[in-house]
């Protein structure tokens, strides 16, 4: 996600469907290849073309590669010091260090 590159995934198992859900639905920064419910079903090279092909040369694929760099950058500037994942990493190495 740092690098800002906009996410064509394929949730699996475990937490995956949330991570689509928030990526998809949430943030804005990834096409669904295949809905959860087909995750049993034999996965085609169209349909990782077809999302890949949106992605990459449509209106839809521009927003959500823009969304993806701005929050690629906002994640950057989170981690780097004096940011608020910075903080709060530096905050619970001090406790666990107590």
């Amino acid at each position: 996600m740092t690098t800002g590159v906009a996410v064509a995934a394929l949730p699996c198992h475990s937490d995956h469907l949330h991570n689509a859900f928030l990526l998809s639905n949430v943030l804005g920064i990834r096409l669904v290849v295949r809905d959860w419910v087909c995750r049993d079903e034999l996965l085609m090279v169209m349909m990782v073309e077809k999302v890949v092909r949106k992605l990459m040369d449509t209106s839809d694929g521009a927003a959500i590669r823009k969304k993806a760099v701005e929050f690629g950058g906002e994640l950057r500037k989170s981690m780097a010091d004096g940011g608020v994942t910075h903080k709060e990493l530096n905050s619970l190495i001090s406790y666990i260090l107590r």
